[in-house]
């Protein structure tokens, strides 16, 4: 029986561990696995695919799309594991398994000061990275295309290249529960989806604010929308549709956004009714509101004194994104001041109401986190802004975490959650596309039921 060389992970790989590791794997099993350069970073970092087996039915998973959410590189890890083990997940199912090791190898980087741990709150978000809107190599804006990233250039050629009859984005949930997000539904998902999370012990998010205005098509799996112009209130859930996710759908492709919590939080699936979800949502909304202003005033009185290097203005521009969409965000949410031209929320029970306070505060979170580092990489503090971001940094952690109840969730089974979707997901798009083949009559693809591990 074939045995896994490598141990397993406890903590998140850094972005060279990932490609040693990957090494390791082909260097074991040179007929069945190959590594390839498939570009190159902004910074010059090198990106590596992973594939294994050498069926003609591709399957693209896709780590590291948001710099800020590790899990995806372990998880890639696993899945190439498991299909060295399996000839069921290759020979038996016709596939290839094609795994990027990071899509934001650069943006990763940044992000190792926390990767190791200690994993708390705190080291997290005062360590946290995650580059602006325009800078996130997945999103796909509409008429771009003469200045896409080379790492999104990247995920394009491979899309048209491999043309896969499943794509998987693996994603990281900082704060809250697992849930998934399809571009075309996959009946069954949900129920695996529930089966998995309720072995591992993690939360399923039945509200997500990523979400706020799709389609549920089963208790936290939801539809992505087709592409298409939004209103600021909506910016950031509708600039998910504007991605690489749609790009091979012409393929028949069904993308799988899989999204895996680090610290999970048990109201998240909470489907109770609170006796005043109005007030509570105004709440939320005047909190993000409050908060905004305080760090709009902080970021006024230390900008002069940052300076204008690379470092401090890669940490800037998220801080502007954030500052910028946290009003917009709490206006549209505040019962106080939706108006007739609004759109309806969705009925507010306590996994949502919980899921938007999360946001509101992640918002907050992550603006503090990067200013914290922007100050402290100018090497100039004449405001004393480092105690007073500290106290907010602490004072919002806390709520997490006794005011939300957020506990981690161990690497290992956050990993195994986030394979065991993806298994699922190739299992039941394996027999849509073996099933449209058939209708086709070219019979490829549907030889084999392909094992998703139930334990």
């Amino acid at each position: 029986m074939w045995r896994c060389a490598l141990p397993p992970l406890q903590r998140y790989p850094t972005v060279d561990q990932l490609a040693v590791r990957a090494a390791a794997l082909v260097a074991g099993h040179p007929a069945d696995a190959r590594l390839r350069r498939v570009g190159t970073s902004r910074a010059g970092a090198p990106m590596w695919l992973l594939s294994v087996g050498h069926g003609t039915r591709q399957a693209l998973v896709v780590a590291g799309p948001h710099a800020n959410e590790p899990v995806g590189g372990a998880t890639v890890l696993r899945l190439a594991e498991r299909a060295l083990a399996d000839p069921r997940l290759t020979e038996g199912a016709d596939a290839t398994w094609n795994l990027l090791l990071c899509l934001d190898p650069d943006g990763s980087r940044r992000n190792e000061a926390w990767l190791s741990g200690p994993y708390t709150l705190g080291h997290y978000f005062r360590h946290f990275f995650r580059p602006g809107f325009l800078e996130q190599p997945e999103w796909l804006p509409e008429g771009a295309d003469g200045a896409l990233l080379p790492e999104t250039r990247v995920l394009l050629r491979l899309q048209d290249e491999l043309r896969p009859f499943l794509q998987c984005s693996l994603h990281g949930v900082d704060v809250g529960g697992a849930f998934v997000e399809l571009t075309r539904d996959l009946p069954g998902l949900a129920q695996r989806v529930a089966h998995s999370a309720a072995r591992l012990g993690i939360p399923r998010e039945l509200g997500p604010y990523d979400t706020l205005y799709w389609p549920v098509l089963g208790p936290a799996v939801y539809r992505v929308p087709p592409p298409r112009r939004g209103d600021l209130a909506a910016a950031i859930t509708e600039a998910a549709v504007e991605s690489t996710w749609y790009h091979p759908q012409p393929y028949g492709t069904v993308t799988a956004i899989v999204e895996a919590p680090m610290w999970g939080v048990a109201a998240v699936e909470d489907p109770g009714r609170p006796d005043d979800p109005d007030a509570e949502l105004g709440t939320v909304s005047r909190t993000l509101r409050h908060d905004t202003r305080l760090l709009e005033g902080i970021l006024a009185r230390v900008r002069p004194g940052l300076g204008t290097s690379p470092d401090v203005a890669r940490l800037l521009a998220p801080v502007d994104d954030y500052l910028l969409v946290g009003p917009g965000l709490a206006d549209s949410w505040d019962p106080g001041l939706r108006d007739a031209q609004a759109r309806v929320l969705p009925p507010l029970d306590t996994a949502r109401l919980t899921a938007l306070r999360l946001a509101g505060r992640r918002v907050a979170l992550r603006t503090a986190g990067l200013l914290h580092q922007a100050v402290t990489t100018s090497g100039r503090d004449p405001y004393d802004a480092l105690p007073e971001l500290d106290r907010l940094i602490d004072v919002w952690c806390a709520d997490y975490r006794d005011g939300c109840g957020a506990r981690w969730i161990p690497v290992a089974r956050q990993v195994e959650y986030q394979a065991r979707v993806v298994l699922s997901a190739f299992e039941l798009a394996g027999r849509r596309a073996g099933a449209r083949c058939g209708r086709s009559g070219t019979g490829r693809g549907a030889r084999a039921a392909v094992p998703t591990r139930r334990e």
